[in-house]
């Protein structure tokens, strides 16, 4: 019996943790969901003969090496700077480890040792980055393989909310972690435009925009992504102009998300101790140089020209301009923040969630003939808790897990699905899930 362990059941895992336990019995695996809520992971497991719930706590470390090296393979579902002593355990446990993760300098490093020691550590298995990854590589290997190349690359993916579900005029409901949303964008963005390389410092990133139109579903924000640039080799597009990849949100979000940015709202570096903090308006307005007028005047003047009645109608959907109570002490700007935000971008029963991808070729055929290809991804979620975001996230990460152990492919050390033979099984099986691509190319 091959033995899977899975940490962390939060909001991401909920199909990865069902595809496993329904192919469980099928492949002679054995499950186990850890979570510090053992209740949380017992919910994931829901009594399966093949699964088990159990609690677990990253940082009790003989626990965590003890609970590793009594199973096979460990996906990680924990937050990206969790992974760390898991992968560490895992290398010298002899374990095999996925997570849906971008690559970290950390485990990038563990590379040589995993494949010596013929370990799969498969990284950037999930939604973004993963199906991107894998959608993108195929159409890149088609192209090449025809004769031709890529010259300008652009990819976008936003988990989103769906249409009938948008409620708020932020048009935005959480669907994963919401200290990632909070925090998003924070490293400068890098990409390469027209073979120039340029940077977004934070402070721009959020309105230095693009509008990115997707058919049946209307016009989208994107925002640059963190680090484009390493990508050029991940793909192998040495000779390509243009290299970049953003994160969508609807029309008008980033533009009220930039007053938060300008303010300092998403801050997270210190601790705010001021005893005088009690209302949002409170907080507000310590962010704010001294004036004259409402506190929403004070505001407007602070942002200038680009406040605007869209602006003023989101804020004034969050409260955060009023007396309504901060319900926590002693925490930065941004959990504040996120405090809000998790009260009112919250997925409701009947909601469902939405997921948006798109890529953007500019390509040379054999001939020198320019053209472009446009591939659009859109997923909706069942509900609250079986989410798009769920979905895309969980997936491919499971499908790629019994891949390997079912000896589909069979590579070592640290790998990300960018392969012929890790992509092509993978994008069939998630086409039975709903999950497939609309390519169109169009001539130039």
């Amino acid at each position: 019996m091959t033995k899977i362990l899975v940490i962390g059941a939060g909001r991401s895992a909920t199909t990865l943790i069902s595809y496993l336990l329904k192919h469980a019995e099928g492949h002679n695996w054995k499950i186990t969901v850890a979570d510090m809520d053992v209740k949380l992971a017992e919910q994931k497991v829901n009594g399966h003969l093949n699964g088990d719930a159990i609690s677990f706590d990253i940082e009790n470390e003989q626990k965590r090496q003890d609970v590793i090296s009594s199973h096979d393979f460990i996906i990680s579902m924990l937050p990206a700077f969790m992974h760390m002593p898991v992968a560490l355990d895992c290398l010298a446990l002899n374990k095999h480890l996925a997570t849906a993760s971008y690559v970290s300098q950390e485990m990038k490093s563990l590379h040589e040792t995993a494949k010596q020691k013929k370990l799969l550590f498969l990284n950037e298995c999930g939604l973004d980055p993963g199906i991107d990854h894998a959608s993108a590589m195929k159409l890149i290997h088609e192209v090449e393989n025809s004769g031709g190349k890529v010259i300008s690359f652009k990819s976008y993916c936003g988990g989103l909310v769906a249409p009938e579900s948008n409620t708020n005029p932020w048009g935005y409901k959480f669907s994963w972690n919401p200290r990632n949303v909070v925090l998003a964008g924070q490293s400068t963005a890098q990409y390469l435009q027209n073979g120039e390389t340029k940077f977004i410092p934070y402070n721009r990133l959020f309105k230095q925009i693009e509008t990115i139109e997707v058919t049946g579903f209307g016009k989208f924000d994107a925002y640059a992504n963190r680090d484009s640039l390493s990508y050029i080799d991940v793909y192998g597009l040495d000779e390509i102009k243009t290299m970049l990849r953003g994160t969508l949100r609807q029309q008008n979000y980033c533009k009220a998300w930039h007053v938060f940015v300008q303010l300092g709202l998403t801050d997270d570096s210190a601790a705010l101790t001021d005893l005088n903090l009690n209302t949002y308006e409170d907080l507000v307005k310590a962010f704010l140089p001294q004036s004259k007028g409402t506190l929403k005047e004070r505001l407007a003047n602070f942002i200038g020209a680009d406040w605007d009645s869209e602006i003023e109608v989101m804020l004034d959907y969050l409260e955060i301009l009023t007396k309504k109570p901060l319900i926590l002490n002693k925490v930065s700007a941004a959990k504040h923040l996120q405090a809000l935000l998790e009260e009112k971008w919250k997925l409701e029963k009947g909601d469902k969630d939405m997921i948006v991808m798109q890529h953007l070729f500019e390509c040379l055929n054999s001939k020198g003939e320019k053209f472009k290809i446009v591939s659009s991804l859109v997923v909706k979620g069942d509900d609250p808790v079986n989410t798009a975001m769920s979905k895309t996230v969980g997936l491919p990460l499971a499908i790629c897990v019994k891949n390997f152990l079912t000896g589909v492919f069979a590579e070592h050390g640290v790998v990300v699905p960018t392969t012929e033979k890790i992509y092509t099984p993978l994008l069939k099986e998630l086409e039975a899930y709903g999950i497939c691509f609309e390519e169109t190319s169009i001539n130039v």
